[in-house]
C-alpha cells in the first residue's frame, strides 16, 4: 500500500476510532486525525509482529480492523497523557 494510501486509511481510522470512544477528547478533529494515522501504522506494526496481519491491501476488512484498534489505543494515551478526562 503506498504513502497516500496509508495517510488516507490513517484519516478514517482515525474517525472511526473518534467515533466509538465514548466522551469527549482533547486536540479537535486535526489532532485527532493525525493520531490516526499514527495508530494505523502502530496498529499494522502490532498486528504483523504479534499475530502476522499487517496493513497488506487498502480494501482488506483485516487492515481496516487492525488500524481502527491501533487508533483507538493511540487515542487513549493521548487521552491519558494530556489528562483529560473521558466524561461526556
Amino acid at each position: 500500500m503506498g504513502i497516500i494510501g496509508w495517510i488516507v486509511l490513517g484519516l478514517i481510522a482515525g474517525a472511526i476510532a473518534k467515533a466509538i470512544l465514548p466522551g469527549r477528547q482533547g486536540g479537535g478533529l486535526i489532532i485527532t486525525l493525525i493520531l490516526g494515522v499514527v495508530g494505523a501504522l502502530l496498529g499494522g506494526f502490532i498486528g504483523s509482529a504479534i499475530f502476522g496481519i499487517g496493513l497488506e491491501e487498502f480494501w482488506s476488512i483485516q487492515t481496516w480492523i487492525v488500524a481502527i484498534l491501533g487508533a483507538i489505543l493511540v487515542l487513549v494515551i493521548y487521552g491519558f497523557v494530556t489528562g483529560r478526562s473521558r466524561k461526556a
